[in-house]
C-alpha cells in the first residue's frame, strides 16, 4: 500500500531540513538550469513518493535557461492507506468521486506551495515565469494552488489527477489571477487507481473556472497510474512553450 499513487519506488529521502517555510520535509530536489535561470518549473510528486524521480526525468529533457524545483511533500499519516505514514501533500480519506476531503490539510498545503513560489519571485523568477504542476495527488495540488493563487503563473501541467475541494469552485477562484491559465492535464486511459472518467470530470469542471481555449487535455491508450514516452515529451512542448527564452 505505501507504494499508492508512486511513480517511481527508487528514490531516497534526504534528512536536511526546510527552510523559509511551513514544510516539514527535506529541501527539493533541484535540477539547476544550465545557464541564468530566467524561468522555474515547480513540480510536485505523488503520494509516496519523493522529488527525485521527477527531478531525474526532467534532467532528461530541461531547457537551459529554466530551474527544476521538485520539492518533497512531509511525512503524514495518510487515512486511504490504513494510516501508515508515508509522503503526503495532505490527507486522503477515499477515491470515490463523493469521498470526504482533507479540506484543512489541502488549503495549508496550497499556502505552503505558495509560499515556495513566493520565494522563487524573491530569487529573482517572476511568478508569471513559472510552470506549476504535479502527479496525481500532486498534480491534485497544483490544480487547486493555481486556480486560488493571487500569483499569476505561466501554466499547469496536471497529471493523472483530480481538481480537489471541487464543490468550491468555482467561486474558489473568484479572486484568482489565473483565470486565462493555459493547461495541460493529461491521463493514462488504462489508469485503475485514478480512472480516465476521474479526468474527464475534471477537465468539465476546469472549462467553467478557466477559458476552456486554454485547456488542452491529452489522453494515452494503455497507460496505467504512471507516465510514458509520449508523455513526457508533450510535458517537454507545454514547457517549452510557456517559457520561451528571454533575448
Amino acid at each position: 500500500m505505501a507504494s499508492f499513487f508512486r511513480l517511481k519506488s527508487s528514490s531516497k529521502l534526504s534528512v536536511r531540513c526546510m527552510c523559509g517555510n511551513n514544510m516539514s520535509a527535506p529541501l527539493p530536489a533541484i535540477v539547476p538550469a544550465a545557464r541564468k535561470a530566467t524561468a522555474a518549473v515547480i513540480f510536485l510528486h505523488g503520494l509516496g513518493d519523493t522529488g527525485h524521480s521527477w527531478a531525474e526525468m526532467f534532467a532528461g529533457i530541461r531547457t537551459s535557461h529554466v530551474k527544476y524545483i521538485c520539492p518533497h511533500a512531509p511525512i503524514m499519516p495518510v487515512t486511504l492507506n490504513m494510516n501508515m505514514a508515508m509522503p503526503s501533500w495532505f490527507d486522503i480519506i477515499g477515491l470515490g468521486p463523493d469521498a470526504e476531503e482533507d479540506d484543512s490539510g489541502i488549503k495549508q498545503a496550497a499556502d505552503n506551495i505558495k509560499a515556495l513560489i513566493d520565494q522563487e519571485v524573491k530569487n529573482g523568477i517572476p511568478s508569471h515565469r513559472i510552470v506549476l504542476g504535479g502527479f496525481s495527488q500532486g498534480g491534485a495540488l497544483s490544480l487547486y494552488t493555481a486556480l486560488t493563487s493571487q500569483q499569476r503563473l505561466a501554466g499547469v501541467v496536471a497529471l493523472s489527477c483530480w481538481l480537489p475541494l471541487r464543490s468550491s469552485f468555482p467561486q474558489a477562484a473568484a479572486n484568482s489571477v489565473n483565470k486565462e491559465i493555459s493547461i495541460l492535464q493529461c491521463h493514462g486511459e488504462a489508469d485503475p487507481l485514478v480512472p480516465l472518467v476521474f479526468g474527464c470530470l475534471t477537465v468539465e469542471k476546469l472549462k467553467s473556472i478557466v477559458s476552456p481555449a486554454n485547456i488542452n487535455f491529452k489522453t494515452y491508450p494503455r497507460m496505467p497510474h504512471s507516465s510514458c514516452p509520449q508523455e513526457i515529451m508533450d510535458i517537454k512542448q507545454f514547457i517549452e512553450k510557456q517559457l520561451p527564452p528571454i533575448s
